[in-house]
């Protein structure tokens, strides 16, 4: 039977996490109830979400943790990548977003960036004084 699972991360800025999906090209909903697809029976659990971008993947809050928690039925994973691999695209793109939130709050701007060939990614900052 299929049940959702939940994975934890260090997403903690929801603004963030959206602008992170979107550049990775997914299409964003928020405050959606998540579902086994094609399935509505009561044995089917369902989740609400803060963030969503299907009707079986989604962001939760966890006020414990202070964080954002991937919600997934891992049975019906439907993407062409991984799990692990979805998760470490959101989390990179969430932490350049960040980096660059932060550096222009010092009064940084970022001169230059380049995607690796190991899919790191290197930016370099400056600020006139």
């Amino acid at each position: 039977m299929s049940h959702f699972s939940t994975i934890k991360t260090q997403i903690k800025e929801k603004p963030i996490l959206i602008e992170a999906l979107e550049l990775l090209q997914y299409n964003v909903e928020e405050n959606q109830t998540l579902h086994v697809e094609g399935t509505h029976a009561i044995d089917h659990p369902t989740f609400d979400t803060d963030v969503s971008i299907s009707s079986d993947i989604g962001f939760r809050w966890n006020k414990n943790t202070k964080s954002y928690e991937l919600v997934t039925d891992l049975e019906t994973w439907k993407e062409n990548i991984t799990v692990e691999r979805f998760i470490d695209k959101v989390t990179q793109q969430y932490a350049r977003l960040t980096i660059h939130d932060t550096v222009k709050n010092m009064g940084f701007e970022v001169s230059e960036e380049w995607e690796m060939d190991d899919n790191s990614i290197e930016i370099t900052v400056n600020r006139w004084i």
